[in-house]
Formats: structure tokens, C-alpha cells, sequence
């Protein structure tokens, strides 16, 4: 019999940030990127699979028919003052789970490595705003550290549309209101939660992932109407963010909507994790401040990357920071090795690295 709540003590002790159960192999934490089994334990055998689906169901038949229709089921778990995010899909017809802890604490927003653009861009009165990145990238810590800012030092009412809601806010300078998306939560769908907060007298509204044109309609939209929209996206770059939102249309509506997102866009942030040499984790973000050039480029028949990324690079002034800055000044302050630098960027950009590092160096010698 698996001692479940053995291994959840245990993950909680050695700081992980996920555990991943699966059929066949001892469970799995994942701590610092790195995965590393539970050495005491047994290697999970198809009955220990479908305890560990009772003991997270819990006897909930709503859960459980979703699952059994769907495959795959989100939700959350709360044991020893924590809170887990829960998936649970199929594999060979056996159930397998991937938990990630949340954080009671969450960090300061300055500590974060996150550019204070980002923070001031906040203040906006409406627009849209994008956190992004791909799996694993911290998207949600930046998300709900920047509420928490928002929750401390502006009056606001702030409705989080979330599957599931992980860190639980409390209301202090602004109020906030959290909305659980999903079968059996308090919005069907993130679209139906966003379209709904026009009638719920927001000042910002958090859409946890905007993954369907029906959502990136919703969102664009509220902003029109006067909100200030901060969502997030699975996207790898900013270039790539923007491609992303246009190509959820159809081409006979891409004109409107490019017009619509370069009016209405104000900040993306693109962001990555790496294992930092002290071993720690390290934050390496992309910025785009969305200024007259930047939209113009969005409004063009054809989106280049490469402009976006030429256009970010020229911006720094304003904001923005290109991804071969960020990545060299992580070396130039010796979080990251130079391999791993490298490693971020295509090939034909490594010339272009060398030269920021120098620059970099140079200028640092200097202060």
C-alpha cells in the first residue's frame, strides 16, 4: 500500500516543486529542474495508481465523470496547510498524476528578477498585458506577485479567472475576487468569466491562460471597453506571443485584429528558468513595451520576428529589454555559464552575444 501522504510530507521537505506518479517507476519529485526519486519508496504498481485517483478524487462524482468523459481532469488538493495543483490523465489506460506545490509565501515582486517596467505598467487605466513563456517558465509566480503588488499599493477590484486557484489572495489596498474556471467551479469557461466581469464593475481582470479565440475575443474586448487585461500565453518569445494572438483569427479578420491588438497592447513579457550556478533558479525575461513602432509592425501585412526582435533591441530605452541582453548580463554577473547562454539563442545570434557581453563588461568596468 503507497503511503501517499508520506511522499507529500516528504516533497514538502525537500522544497519540490512537483510530483509526478507514475505507473511502473518509484515516484518522482522534481526539485530545481532536476527529477529525483523517492529512494524509500516502492515502484508504483497499477493498484497503487487508483488509490492514489480515491484518495485525490475524494469521492467527488462530478470530478470523477469529467475524468471518465474526458481523460484528463485539473484540479487542486489541499493537505498540510499547503495547496497542490493537480492533473491527472491516462497512460496505458492507468491513471497518472503530476502535483505542483504551491507556495504559501509568495516572493516580493522586486525579488522576482523581473523588470520594474513590468510593475509600472500596472498603473495602466486599460489595456492588455501578457505574461508568457512556456512550461515550467514561472508564469504564475510572476502572475500572482504582480497582483500581490497591485493588492498592496493601488485601490482596484482585481477578478482572477484561474484553473485551478493556487495562491489565495486577500484583499488590502485593492479588493480582489477569485473565480475558479472549470466543470463544477465558478465560471465555465475563461471566456464566459471574462465576458461576465463587464458586469461586475473591475478595475483589472487576470485571465489565468488565454488559450482559445473565444478568450483572446473576450480579453480584447474588456480592454476596449476600459479594463486593464493581464493574461498569459505558452509561448516562447514576444515575436512569437504576437503571432500567436493574430493567428487565432482568420485571415479575413487579421486586419481588424491587428489593429485591435496594436491600439490595445501595452507590455509582453517573455520569460525563462534556468539553473543558475549557485544552483539556484534564475530568471531570464524578454520585454517588449508596446511603443508607435512596435505597433506598426503588428498593423504590417506580413509579422517579421526578426523586426519585432530589432525593434525591442532599439526600445531599451523605454523598457523593453531583448532576450540577448538579459541572457548576457546573467553572464556578465555570473549567475549563468557561458554554455548556457549560448545554448538560448540560435547560432547566428552567438556573434551578437559576444558583442553585448563585451559591451557589458566594458561598461561595468567603468561604474
Amino acid at each position: 500500500m503507497i503511503q501517499i501522504e508520506k511522499i507529500l510530507d516528504y516533497a514538502i521537505e525537500k522544497d519540490a516543486s512537483d510530483i509526478h506518479f507514475i505507473c511502473g517507476i518509484k515516484p518522482m519529485l522534481r526539485i530545481i529542474r532536476d527529477l529525483v526519486e523517492v529512494e524509500d519508496a516502492d515502484v508504483l504498481a497499477p493498484e497503487d495508481m487508483n488509490e492514489i485517483y480515491d484518495y485525490l478524487i475524494r469521492g467527488n462524482i462530478d470530478k470523477d465523470n469529467v475524468f471518465q468523459k474526458t481523460k484528463k481532469l485539473d484540479t487542486f488538493l489541499e493537505y498540510a496547510d499547503k495547496r497542490f495543483r493537480v492533473n491527472i490523465s491516462l497512460s496505458e489506460e492507468i491513471p497518472l498524476f503530476t502535483l505542483r506545490i504551491i507556495k504559501n509565501e509568495l516572493p516580493k515582486f522586486e525579488d522576482l528578477g523581473v523588470p520594474d517596467v513590468v510593475r509600472r505598467i500596472t498603473f495602466q487605466p486599460q489595456g492588455l498585458m501578457l505574461v508568457t513563456g512556456k512550461t515550467n517558465s514561472g508564469k504564475t509566480t510572476t502572475l500572482n506577485a504582480l497582483i500581490n503588488e497591485i493588492n498592496e499599493t493601488q485601490n482596484k477590484k482585481i477578478l482572477t479567472l484561474e484553473s485551478p486557484v493556487e495562491f489565495k489572495h486577500h484583499s488590502k489596498k485593492s479588493v480582489i475576487v477569485q473565480k475558479e474556471v472549470g466543470v463544477g467551479g465558478d465560471s465555465l469557461s475563461y471566456s464566459d468569466g471574462v465576458k461576465n466581469s463587464l458586469r461586475e464593475d473591475c478595475d483589472i481582470v487576470v485571465v489565468g491562460e488565454i488559450r482559445d479565440k473565444e478568450t483572446m475575443d473576450a480579453a480584447i474586448e474588456t480592454a476596449e471597453s476600459g479594463h486593464l487585461v493581464i493574461g498569459t500565453l505558452h509561448t516562447k518569445s514576444c515575436a512569437e506571443t504576437i503571432d500567436r494572438m493574430i493567428n487565432f483569427y482568420d485571415i479575413s479578420d487579421q486586419p481588424t485584429v491587428k489593429y485591435l491588438i496594436s491600439s490595445l497592447l501595452k507590455l509582453v513579457i517573455s520569460q525563462r528558468l534556468l539553473k543558475g550556478k549557485d544552483g539556484k533558479l534564475v530568471l531570464v525575461p524578454e520585454v517588449m513595451v508596446v511603443d508607435n513602432i512596435v505597433a506598426g509592425l503588428i498593423r504590417k501585412d506580413k509579422i517579421s520576428v526578426s523586426e519585432i526582435e530589432d525593434a525591442i533591441q532599439s526600445n531599451l530605452e523605454k523598457g523593453s529589454i531583448g532576450l540577448i541582453n538579459s541572457i548576457a548580463e546573467l553572464f556578465v554577473d555570473e549567475k549563468i555559464t557561458l554554455e548556457q547562454a549560448k545554448a538560448q539563442i540560435e547560432e547566428k545570434n552567438i556573434e551578437t552575444l559576444n558583442r553585448t557581453i563585451m559591451q557589458l563588461r566594458i561598461k561595468k568596468n567603468k561604474n
